[in-house]
């Protein structure tokens, strides 16, 4: 066992569960290959990184994430209404995910909120936008990150 902890520079291989307040699970590594990122990689959230710093090997904790941490209090101005005719070649459903093209070229997701004849209602918060997260992590490895 090394005596490594999880700070900048570090790469680390752990286990992890994303769940929301009433304890429904958003994201989990458990049932698959643990998750591997260097520290300070930009793969977790500053929010995500900072509680787990000082864990080594062997180490387990459980956190609580608060929004400005996750991803954000909900931002009504992320809520954009578009013209029904936008939509021509597809019908917009409530809950429904869709890209949509952003003025930097890039893409978009956005959830369908609302729908009537006229106007489409989409939300381009993110999905976990003002909820507060428990992050549950299992520490499997931390060594150095292979700088290249």
């Amino acid at each position: 066992m090394s005596d490594y902890r999880i700070d900048e520079g570090m790469e680390v291989t752990l286990h992890f569960t994303l769940k929301l307040e009433d304890g429904t699970v958003v994201d989990s590594t458990r049932d698959k290959a643990p998750a591997t990122f260097a520290v300070g990689d930009g793969n977790l959230p500053p929010g995500f990184e900072h509680p787990i710093k000082g864990l080594a090997a062997g180490e387990s904790g459980s956190f609580e994430i608060t929004p400005e941490h996750a991803f954000g209090q909900h931002n009504p101005q992320n809520v954009q209404l578009l013209k029904r005719e936008d939509f021509q070649d597809m019908e917009p459903e409530v809950g429904t995910v869709m890209s949509f093209a952003d003025p930097a070229g890039g893409e978009l997701p956005g959830v369908i909120a609302r729908v009537d004849d006229v106007q489409v209602e989409v939300d381009f918060n993110h999905p976990l936008a003002g909820r507060t997260l428990t992050f549950e992590v299992d520490v499997i490895d931390v060594k150095p990150a292979q700088t290249h």
